[in-house]
């Protein structure tokens, strides 16, 4: 009977996360028809068929699926001691897989990946950045970063900012011609800028006070996926918009934007770096949870 090689289920796992062989291919250094044929020979041993193949696109099916949830925790293992034994249990080493949204990776590079990647130097920094909420045991990841209430609860979650509110601005030239918002309500007349969330819906701002809380499903006149495009459509005015408070601190104080209905727009669970603690925690993350609390990143 033949065995299967641990080089094969990595490049399974790799074409189910790029959903591409030759995405798969780029990752690892090798060539298409290599990753094609390992894929082939798994699924002709297993008997099954992992992967649905189309001239346009890969993906897994439903055994494909199971068969990567099981693998990939195992696969994760079996590096992490497999650098332990090489560098010793407690010396940083191999790549620290991360995945985040867009903005926390974009806010988080100075203020402690930069520290991480001059810290150790050994380490290589592999950070995805996606909106959708994954398994990051099942796709090979060392831990994720999303809010608060978005970590699962069977993750332990390190905050990595203060709590965030998100803000209703536009600019003073907006407000000027159509108004300032006095109450939720008055939002039904303005043109809102919307986030275009990973499912295909529009977002519906979450406003409270006092206990009562509003969601509030406004007329969209532009609808965005990423907060940084959302941003740029209010500062050219084109709309009010919903906006995470970091992200537009500077804007904030120069008066470029100006926050309406600050009552309404109560502070939440900031960022947390979230990983599972059923399973050994490398050195490399150890290390860079280490530094989140040696540079006191809930507390700026």
């Amino acid at each position: 009977m033949h065995r299967t090689g641990i080089t094969e289920l990595e490049v399974v796992l790799a074409v189910a996360r790029r959903n591409s062989f030759r995405g798969a291919a780029q990752e690892l250094g090798m060539s298409t028809t290599a990753v094609s044929s390992a894929v082939a020979g798994l699924e002709a041993r297993l008997k099954v068929r992992l992967f649905n193949r189309s001239t346009r696109s890969v993906a897994l099916t439903d055994i494909g699926h199971r068969y990567v949830e099981r693998i990939a925790p195992a696969l994760a293992e079996i590096r992490s001691a497999g650098e332990e034994a090489s560098t010793g249990p407690d010396a940083p080493s191999g790549t620290l897989r991360i995945n985040a949204p867009q903005e926390a990776a974009f806010l988080l590079m100075e203020t402690l990946f930069n520290h991480y990647a001059q810290r150790y130097p050994q380490v290589r920094i592999d950070i995805v950045s996606e909106s959708r909420m994954i398994d990051i045991v099942a796709d090979g990841f060392d831990a994720g970063i999303r809010l608060a209430e978005s970590v699962p609860q069977d993750m332990i979650a390190v905050p990595l900012s203060r709590d965030i509110r998100m803000l209703v601005v536009a600019t003073p030239e907006y407000l000027e011609r159509h108004g300032t918002p006095k109450h939720p309500r008055d939002l039904l007349k303005h043109r809102s800028i919307g986030m275009r969330m990973s499912h295909g819906g529009v977002y519906h701002w979450e406003l409270e006070r006092n206990g009562r809380k509003l969601q509030m499903d406004l007329p969209v006149r532009l609808a965005l996926n990423e907060l940084p495009a959302i941003k740029q459509a209010v500062l050219l005015g084109l709309g009010i918009g919903f906006i995470s408070e970091w992200l537009i601190e500077e804007e904030l104080t120069s008066g470029v934007l100006v926050p309406v209905l600050i009552p309404w727009c109560q502070p939440f669970g900031g960022l947390r770096l979230y990983y599972s603690g059923h399973r050994f925690v490398p050195a490399r993350l150890r290390a860079l949870i280490g530094l989140v609390h040696e540079l006191g990143l809930a507390k700026a």
